[in-house]
């Protein structure tokens, strides 16, 4: 990671914590948020600040120019339908974001965070906007892009570890459980270094025992998605 790091909901929950661990490892982070001022608590000293959202991509370009990594952490849209929509933010804004990053003629390392469950349409969150489809459409548009990229399923996330320190990544998006937002942080910023981790997909669950340090070994280990499409 030579160039800036752009964390796209960089102010959010999740985000926030991505931030944190580049600023720490010594990354130059570019905090992308189309309202830093709501979420000025959550800001980290030391990254720049730009004013953008996903929904609009003629905003995106500045916060975008250079860099060699994005992270998309956005928060899905609060309305069934219309310009705060799972489809707005989760499915367009992830377009927006490509679309931007081609026009500069970028090649960052692509991390989406999506969630479990996006191949499983009966679940009852996807009546919420179509969440479950639009999340599971924004990744097949990472996957089907020409930039290198991760995709990571969270498990349903917490603030601590209350399902025990230890990562566990799997495919194939069967199972469920808990993961904290540190672990998942985490996977952004190492998935951001490890070639191991380009052009896979994978969910992630904490489980009891001691946190894992190699994570270009735990990525290695995964089947890359288009040899999974082949299967």
């Amino acid at each position: 990671m030579y160039g800036p790091i752009a964390v796209i909901g960089g102010a959010g929950r999740l985000g926030s914590r991505v931030t944190r661990h580049l600023l720490d490892q010594g990354a130059r982070v570019r905090v992308v948020s189309r309202d830093p001022a709501r979420n000025a608590g959550r800001l980290a000293t030391g990254a720049e600040v730009h004013r953008a959202d996903v929904r609009y991509a003629a905003t995106l370009g500045q916060a975008l120019r250079d860099c060699t990594g994005i992270v998309f952490s956005v928060e899905p849209g609060t309305a069934d339908s219309g310009p705060d929509s799972p489809e707005t933010t989760m499915y367009d804004g992830v377009r927006n974001v490509l679309a931007a990053a081609g026009e500069y003629g970028l090649r960052p390392h692509f991390v989406l965070v999506s969630q479990i469950f996006v191949t499983r349409r009966q679940h009852p969150m996807n009546a919420y906007g179509r969440l479950l489809d639009w999340r599971l459409r924004g990744e097949d548009a990472v996957r089907t892009s020409t930039l290198p990229y991760t995709v990571i399923r969270p498990s349903w996330l917490t603030d601590d570890e209350q399902a025990g320190a230890r990562v566990r990544l799997e495919q194939d998006d069967r199972g469920s459980g808990w993961v904290s937002r540190d672990a998942v942080a985490e996977a952004c910023v190492h998935a951001l270094r490890a070639p191991s981790a380009v052009g896979r997909t994978f969910e992630l669950y904490n489980e009891p025992g001691a946190a894992s340090a190699d994570w270009p070994t735990l990525f290695a280990r995964l089947t890359p998605d288009r040899a999974m499409d082949r299967a």
